[in-house]
C-alpha cells in the first residue's frame, strides 16, 4: 500500500509542471479510479489536490460535466468570484474615496492625504470591506482610473482684449525688424538652488553610477540661489542669462538688459536708435511696478536708445517667446545636473543651443539689489514717457531725456 501512494506522488510530481487545472485534475481522477476503493482519499493526500477536484475529474471522465467543451479548464461562471461580484457597495465606496468632493462625501477620510492603493485598502477595511492594495489597482482600472500628475491648462479669466494685444504686439515686432531694430523677450526663469541638490530629468552615466546628491532641498549657506534673468533676441536666435545672487528685482532685470545691450546688443544692431521689448504683466518687470520704468528712464538716458515695451496680457506668461526658445534649451542642457557652483551653472547656461542654431551666452552678477525701493509720484511725473492708444498700461515707450 505504501508503495501504492508513493508511486502516485512520484507519478504527479514530474508531470505535473507540463499540466494545466483541467489536466492535474484528470489525472488525479484517473489514479484514483485506478486505486479503487478509497482513491479519491489516498490520491489527494499524496498529490494536495482537493477530494472535490478530484470528483469533478471523475465526473469530466464519465463526460457528466456539461460546458466543458474543448479549451475550457472550467465550467461557465466557475471559479473563485470576485470580491466586487459578492460586494455590491464595494465598487461605490471607492469611488467616494478616490474622488470626495464630486461624489458628494466632503468627509470621507481619505479628503487630504494621498489616495495610494494601500491607504484605499486601509480605508476600504474600516467600512466593512474585504480588501487588498492589488485587489483596489485591478478594480481602479476596471473604473477607467490611472495614475496622473498636473497638467497645467487653466489660465484664468481671460482679458477681452487679449487677443487684440497679441495682434498689436505682432504689428509691432514686425514693424521694428522691419527697420532693423532688436526685439527682445524677457523674463526670470524660475531660482535654482546652488549646491549638490536633485535636479529634474535624467543624463547618462555608467550603469550603478548616478550622481550623489543632497536627500533634502534645504539652501545652504554657501551656495543660496541665483536667479537666471533671460533676454532673448528672436530675430537672431541669441540669448543673454545674467545669474543674479539677490533679489529678483526691476533694478535687477533692467541691469540685465543693460548687460545684454553692452555685450552683445550694441555689436549686432550698431545704428539702432530703438529698442522693442516685450515682458510679462507681473514679476519684476511687470505693468505696474514703478521702479520697472524708472530704472528703464536711466537705460534709455544712458544708450541713447527709444524703449518702447508691450506687455503680454496677464494669465499669459507661457506664451512669452523666451519660455520656449531659451529656458526650455537651458533646462533640457541641465537635465539630471546638479547646479553645484555659480561657475557650472553660467557654463551650463552658455553650452546650451539648439538644432535651431541657438547662441546663448551668460555672465555672474554678484551685486546687490535690495527689495522694498519706493517710487514717488515726483520721480514717476518726471518720466519722458509716451503712452500708446492701445491699452497704454501694457503699451508705453520711455524715452532719452533731454540733457
Amino acid at each position: 500500500m505504501e508503495e501504492s501512494n508513493e508511486l502516485v506522488r512520484m507519478r504527479f510530481q514530474k508531470i505535473a509542471p507540463f499540466l494545466d487545472e483541467r489536466m492535474r485534475r484528470l489525472m488525479a481522477a484517473t489514479e484514483a479510479e485506478a486505486i479503487g476503493r478509497g482513491g479519491i482519499t489516498r490520491v489527494s493526500r499524496e498529490t494536495g489536490l482537493c477530494r472535490e477536484a478530484i470528483r469533478l475529474g471523475q465526473a469530466e471522465l464519465q463526460g457528466d460535466r456539461a460546458g466543458m467543451g474543448p479549451g475550457r479548464m472550467r465550467q461557465v461562471g466557475g471559479g473563485r468570484k470576485r470580491t466586487e461580484a459578492k460586494d455590491p457597495t464595494l465598487r461605490s465606496d471607492l469611488e467616494r474615496l478616490i474622488d470626495p468632493v464630486t461624489r458628494g462625501d466632503p468627509e470621507s477620510p481619505l479628503r487630504w492625504t494621498c489616495k495610494s492603493t494601500r491607504q484605499l485598502a486601509e480605508a476600504l477595511k474600516a467600512l466593512g470591506h474585504q480588501a487588498s492594495h492589488r485587489m483596489v489597482a485591478a478594480l481602479l482600472h476596471d473604473l477607467g482610473y490611472s495614475l496622473q500628475g498636473n497638467r497645467k491648462t487653466l489660465e484664468g479669466a481671460s482679458h477681452p482684449d487679449r487677443n487684440a494685444q497679441f495682434e498689436y504686439l505682432h504689428s509691432q515686432v514686425v514693424t521694428f525688424q522691419g527697420t532693423g531694430d532688436p526685439v527682445i523677450s524677457v523674463d526670470t526663469k524660475k531660482k535654482e538652488l546652488v549646491g549638490r541638490f536633485k535636479n529634474g530629468g535624467r543624463e547618462w552615466q555608467p550603469e550603478g553610477q548616478p550622481e550623489p546628491v543632497k536627500t533634502h532641498d534645504f539652501p545652504d549657506a554657501e551656495g543660496g540661489k541665483v536667479a537666471p534673468y533671460g533676454v532673448y533676441d528672436p530675430t537672431r536666435n541669441e540669448g543673454w542669462v545674467n545669474v543674479g545672487t539677490d533679489h529678483d528685482t526691476a533694478a535687477f532685470a533692467v541691469e540685465s538688459i543693460r548687460r545684454w545691450w553692452a555685450m552683445m546688443g550694441r555689436e549686432a544692431y550698431p545704428v539702432a536708435r530703438r529698442l522693442l521689448i516685450t515682458a510679462d504683466s507681473g514679476g519684476s518687470n511687470g505693468a505696474r511696478v514703478r521702479l520697472w520704468k524708472v530704472a528703464l528712464q536711466a537705460l534709455a538716458n544712458e544708450t541713447g536708445l527709444a524703449i518702447t515695451v508691450g506687455h503680454l496680457p496677464p494669465g499669459t506668461s507661457k506664451w512669452n517667446k523666451i519660455e520656449h526658445r531659451l529656458f526650455a534649451a537651458i533646462s533640457q542642457n541641465w537635465r539630471g545636473r546638479p547646479l553645484i557652483s555659480h561657475e557650472v551653472i553660467v557654463n551650463l547656461i552658455a553650452g546650451t543651443t539648439s538644432r535651431q542654431g541657438l547662441k546663448v551666452r551668460s555672465a555672474l552678477d554678484m551685486n546687490q539689489y535690495p527689495k522694498g525701493i519706493k517710487v514717488s509720484d515726483e520721480e514717476m511725473a518726471a518720466l519722458n514717457i509716451r503712452w500708446a492708444e492701445f491699452h497704454r498700461e501694457w503699451n508705453y515707450s520711455i524715452l532719452p531725456q533731454p540733457t
